[in-house]
């Protein structure tokens, strides 16, 4: 799985790509229920100018077909370097496992590294071992012990 089996572009998202994403995010958890593009546009608009946060994709044929978000953040540790958390990492069904997905966390790492971070994190609720090897095929590896809080639900 080094190299991508599909020719895709990877790139920084744009405005267009909003659509192509919402429906990968239909495909990242089934359970969520996932807005359309005219309610997500604001919220989008707010993403693509952030300092701190940058959304990648693969583009094939003009639509975005696997995605992921970088967050960076500043930092007072670590010689003021920042750190770097992926979130949202889904390629669409039918072109998992062709190195697609990848590619896009492979652009991630690399802005990561090209802005000073002195590590990326990535956490995962998945016990599939098909995900958990991908993201070990990214570079990824298990080590630290994770801890979240969720808002509750009214």
């Amino acid at each position: 799985m080094s190299e991508a089996r599909v020719s895709v572009t990877v790139r920084k998202a744009v405005t267009a790509d909003l659509p192509s994403i919402l429906a990968l995010y239909r495909q990242l958890s089934i359970t969520d229920q996932v807005p359309d593009a005219a309610t997500a546009a604001g919220t989008w608009q707010r993403i693509l100018a952030s300092d701190f946060m940058t959304v990648h994709v693969a583009e094939l044929e003009g639509r975005a077909v696997a995605t992921c978000v970088l967050l960076i953040a500043p930092n007072l540790t670590r010689n003021m370097r920042p750190f770097a958390l992926v979130e949202n990492v889904v390629t669409e069904a039918g072109l998992r496992g062709q190195g697609v997905g990848k590619r896009v966390v492979q652009a991630v790492i690399a802005q990561a590294w090209a802005e000073g971070c002195y590590k990326v994190m990535l956490l995962t609720g998945r016990k599939d071992p098909a995900v958990l090897g991908f993201y070990e095929a990214c570079g990824f590896s298990r080590g630290k012990t994770a801890f979240e809080v969720r808002r509750p639900v009214a």
